[in-house]
């Protein structure tokens, strides 16, 4: 085999040496893929090419997507951990590299070993896998694409050697895998089809028996039974796609958890009737992820993907009973679309929980306000409302928008004289008896906690210019946010069909309704903005009966809504395309942004900082403790530090929440985190995590130029006067800077280490 070796190197030196020359310097690097915006153009083209293009361009496009998202993945991927073979640039000292396509590539550690994450894998070529599997579908569906895309794909294959990435048998290896790939994958499809087109697509089935020969043109089934359900049938496989999609992304690890997610973790080690804060929800879905999949970050989300299937099925049989199969399609699809439902549907707040259980209680209650409707609905919706007060206190609203639905709406109100609506009432008020309880053994706390974040016990006095400046601020402030959050179109279209509703309430029963159930927690919000700082997400809970109340509007409308929506679903898809990977902001410039400037820079880092702190701890004393200066950070480090993840289990804790002179979160109420009762005479680290530095003015015209900006240094800071008058005496440690991927810093701590706990 020495000899095939020895080939393979001279080929690769021919290619990468003698070949040279300034053309293909200019040519290779972008048939690479550099300097070419690949990712934003595949963003735009995919989805317009399923809203506008020919049955046949629709199957060949997503059979494409399908080959390199599962031949990337699955195979290609696989094998290049199995094999193992570095690549050319690594092992060969003269192969020449070119600088923006070496990008990515980590430098050999002094002792000629790798980084565990380098990008160092040669064997096969990703590229060539990819391009290779694309001709080949394209071939199976338009053979005169052979043209041009196999010549393409040798292209861009070539280049992969020129450029120093890749010997000659990468890329042969490769093209013969990706086509292997492409011809698979589609006979796959095709097999699949086979089988449940019939069942659960027979409409569809009959008029595209063959995908690679679709021989009519494919029209939208008519409204009938077996249409409908058609387009449910793919409604549940769209939901199923996404959570897997989802659980997958949460098991990658591309993400750390937020601060509140890592400090609700804690709670699921100390179950109560209720928190300082929040109620006992969010403490039974972290108790029950990580159950199942232990204290890692999935574990802790793993309950919000499947939260966010259960609300889309719950919608989806809502819509399309009420409105249409295919409308309930579309609004399936707008969710996607929409950023906050997104989020939502990853991170594990107090949010999804409460989305849920309002949606639930709303379609309950349409049922329930039915001349037939019946005792048992209004229970459920007792319940479903009982139940979202667990998770968030905003559940309570609902009540408000019941009561205004009641008043104006006259038919529904002889339901008022039934027993129904009281019983669930009186449902909800048994599932509010865990927090009565909590609170009555607390001081209720969480009242004046409440009433603070509302900003009620503000008692600033201000000039009224001041006042109006700063009424101004948090209303346009909020009005952002949402226009970003709900997606520009849809935004404005969800006002607009509050609007409509309003004004056709008394022909339109079920528009009304929708509106009952969102516009008095959406408006009042918005309102409420002009008095204090309104948070983006408290209104998450109106958002769905939003959107269903948008669609069912459009559904009959005369106006030609059509380019608005395929619009919002591009905008939409686009923007969470970056939020799941923001470093897609800098692949597209050519250049990353500084790490404190990338917008999900509060998810990175935090594993990191945990080891780092926890590395510090045992170089300062192996005895030490850890004291974090905010209650998020103390349940990061506690997470993400194998000993404070142990000790935390264990119910003695390791990592510690800085004292305070009033309650400021859960940790007063637990015995166990005293550590001035605990830990008298020991020594601690204390960690004082920084705020991003200052970049030098002008530093985002720079960063365009791809000029790397510079911070502006900050002096250290000096030890809080709590940690000082706590112990005998505090030494700063120093500043440390948490630099992850390519040497971006996305986390900054000073540590301070304390003598003898007083």
């Amino acid at each position: 085999m020495h000899w095939l070796q020895s080939l393979d190197t001279a080929l690769f030196h021919f290619i990468n040496g003698a070949l040279a020359n300034p053309f293909f310097d200019w040519l290779m690097p972008i048939l690479s893929g550099n300097g070419v915006p690949w990712l934003p153009a595949v963003i735009v083209a995919v989805p317009a090419v399923l809203i506008w293009g020919s049955t046949r361009l629709k199957i060949c496009t997503l059979l494409m997507v399908l080959a390199v998202a599962l031949g990337d993945g699955l195979v290609i991927n696989t094998l290049k951990d199995a094999v193992s073979r570095h690549r050319p640039f690594v092992t060969l000292p003269d192969a020449r590299l070119f600088g923006e396509v070496g990008k990515g590539y980590v430098a050999p550690l002094p002792d000629g070993s790798l980084p565990p994450t380098a990008n160092h894998h040669s064997f096969p070529s990703a590229h060539s896998a990819n391009w290779f599997a694309l001709a080949t579908v394209a071939f199976l569906f338009y053979r005169r694409s052979a043209k041009f895309m196999f010549p393409l794909a040798a292209a861009v294959a070539f280049s992969r050697v020129y450029n120093g990435v890749h010997y000659p048998s990468d890329i042969m290896a490769g093209a013969i895998i990706g086509a292997g790939c492409g011809i698979a994958f589609t006979v796959l499809a095709q097999m699949l089809w086979n089988l449940s087109g019939k069942k659960f697509f027979p409409n569809w089935h009959a008029q595209l028996p063959s995908l690679l020969n679709p021989q009519t043109t494919f029209n939208s089934p008519l409204a009938t039974r077996h249409s409908s359900m058609d387009w449910l049938h793919l409604g549940y496989f769209v939901i199923a796609l996404a959570l897997i999609g989802n659980w997958i992304y949460l098991a990658s690890g591309v993400i750390n958890l937020s601060q509140d997610e890592a400090y609700q973790w804690l709670w699921s080690k100390h179950l109560a009737l209720s928190y300082y804060s929040k109620p006992l929800g969010i403490a039974l879905l972290q108790w029950l992820g990580t159950h199942l999949f232990g204290d890692t970050d999935f574990g802790v989300r793993f309950c919000s993907p499947l939260l966010g299937a259960i609300l889309s099925v719950l919608v989806l049989r809502f819509m399309a009973r009420e409105v249409g199969a295919k409308a309930a399609f579309t609004l399936l699809l707008i969710t996607f679309a929409v950023p906050l439902l997104v989020v939502g549907s990853v991170l594990l707040t107090i949010d999804p929980p409460l989305v849920l259980c309002w949606m639930w209680a709303v379609i309950a209650g349409w049922r329930a306000v039915q001349p037939d409707g019946k005792t048992r609905d209004w229970l459920i919706v007792g319940l479903a409302l009982g139940l979202g007060f667990l998770c968030k206190y905003t559940a309570m609203l609902q009540l408000v928008c019941w009561a205004i639905f009641f008043a104006l709406h006259k038919p529904a109100r002889i339901h008022l004289k039934k027993s129904g609506p009281w019983l669930a009432l009186g449902v909800f008020a048994l599932c509010t008896l865990p927090v009565l309880i909590w609170n009555s053994q607390h001081g209720w706390i969480t009242v004046s906690h409440v009433a603070g974040d509302a900003g009620l016990l503000d008692k600033t006095h201000i000039s009224l210019g001041e006042q109006l400046f700063k009424s101004l601020n948090y209303f346009l402030e909020f009005t952002g946010a949402e226009l970003g959050l709900l997606n520009p179109i849809f935004f404005i279209a969800a006002l607009m069909a509050f609007v409509i509703a309003w004004r056709r309430r008394a022909e339109k029963p079920l528009w009304f309704f929708l509106f009952c159930m969102s516009a008095p927690v959406f408006l009042g919000h918005w309102l409420y903005a002009f008095h204090s700082r309104v948070q983006p997400n408290w209104i998450a809970a109106a958002v769905p009966p939003m959107l269903c109340l948008m669609v069912a509007v459009w559904s009959k409308s005369r106006i030609r809504v059509r380019p608005w929506l395929v619009a919002g679903i591009l905008i939409g898809l686009i923007a969470n395309v970056f939020l799941h990977d923001t470093g897609l902001i800098g692949k597209i410039a050519g250049h990353k942004l500084p790490g404190d400037k990338d917008p999900a820079h509060r998810l990175f880092g935090w594993r990191e900082t945990a080891q780092l702190v926890e590395a510090e701890r045992a170089n300062f004393d192996t005895n030490a403790f850890i004291i974090a200066d905010h209650y998020g950070t103390t349940g990061l480090y506690s997470i993400y530090s194998a000993p404070a993840r142990a000790a935390a289990n264990a119910r003695a804790p390791l990592v510690y929440c800085v004292d305070a002179d009033r309650t400021l979160n859960q940790f007063p109420f637990w015995d166990d985190y005293n550590y001035r009762q605990h830990r008298r005479g020991e020594n601690a680290v204390f960690v004082l995590r920084l705020d991003p530095y200052p970049l030098e003015s002008g530093w985002l015209e720079k960063w365009f130029h791809g000029e790397p900006p510079k911070v502006v240094d900050q002096p250290p800071r000096a030890a809080p006067d709590r940690i000082a008058a706590e112990f005998e005496s505090v030494t700063n440690l120093g500043v440390r800077e948490i630099k992850i991927d390519d040497g971006r810093i996305f986390q900054r701590v000073q540590i301070f280490g304390c003598y003898k706990l007083k």
